[in-house]
């Protein structure tokens, strides 16, 4: 939390908005003197809109490859947000973590609604025990957002990347067998997230979208069906109580931790 409470002090308002939040290459694998390209996305379903590099909204981009890391730069403004050069050939892991933002609600059931489509548990029971009005209170949201891109070869192993919240694909999709699923591991600050709704977002290649949920098992991981040719966002999100430090710095009666990871599957 102490870490969480720092990040606040440079916070600025992003889009007002409980959407999912994610990264998308428009190619998850790339030749060895390729461009690693990507698009920052805020939207519903895999489809949403592209927002362009702007520092003041996130507190790290970072991309990494074995034992390389750099921070991801480009032109203010610019789109795609992410346009670099790999660190090498072999798997890629670009990182994104966003400062604090706020949404507000004016209406119980919008909260409601998006309490029990992203399974929170005893939501209600916690908000009435803390005496919280059920209308007019205040979300802050983090975003934890990654993808992973195949440079060349693609080979190697995704690994944590230090965000607070983050899926670790146990698989390579770009060199693994997936004909019994990609398996993901869930973490929550140092330890693994048991019986985690995991929502999985399938975009085919005529882009249409299916939707599947997923629970993650004692160890934190889950199993998902992928398909060749396909892409995916898998998608978690933690509720919980803010400190009392950062729900005064923040004026928040709720907190969410936003976790993210969108790969390919090759045909």
């Amino acid at each position: 939390m102490r870490i969480l409470a720092a990040l606040f002090a440079f916070a600025t308002a992003l889009p007002a908005s409980s959407h999912e939040f994610w990264i998308e290459p428009p190619a998850y694998q790339i030749e060895a003197d390729g461009i690693i390209r990507g698009e920052l996305v805020n939207g519903q379903e895999f489809i949403g809109s592209q927002l362009a590099y702007l520092p003041q909204r996130f507190e790290r981009f970072t991309v990494a490859s074995g034992m390389r890391q750099a921070n991801v730069e480009n032109r203010l403004g610019a789109r795609p947000a992410l346009d670099i050069a790999p660190l090498a050939e072999g798997l890629h892991a670009i990182s994104y973590q966003s400062r604090l933002s706020t949404i507000s609600y004016a209406e119980w059931e919008k909260f409601v609604n998006f309490a029990e489509h992203k399974d929170f548990a005893d939501y209600e029971d916690l908000h009435d025990a803390r005496g919280l009005p059920r209308e007019g209170f205040t979300e802050g949201y983090w975003r934890f957002a990654k993808t992973l891109v195949g440079v060349g070869h693609s080979a190697g192993n995704d690994f944590r990347t230090g965000l607070a919240t983050e899926f670790v694909a146990l698989d390579n999709p770009y060199t693994a067998d997936l004909t019994n699923g990609l398996r993901v591991q869930l973490y929550f600050l140092d330890d693994t997230l048991a019986d985690g709704q995991v929502e999985l977002f399938e975009k085919a290649p005529n882009g249409t979208v299916d939707i599947t949920l997923h629970r993650t098992n004692e160890d934190g991981i889950a199993v998902l069906p992928v398909k060749a040719g396909h892409s995916y966002l898998v998608d978690h999100v933690i509720l919980r109580e803010p400190s009392a430090q950062l729900a005064q710095q923040a004026d928040i009666e709720w907190e969410t931790l936003w976790a993210a990871l969108t790969f390919g599957v090759p045909e």
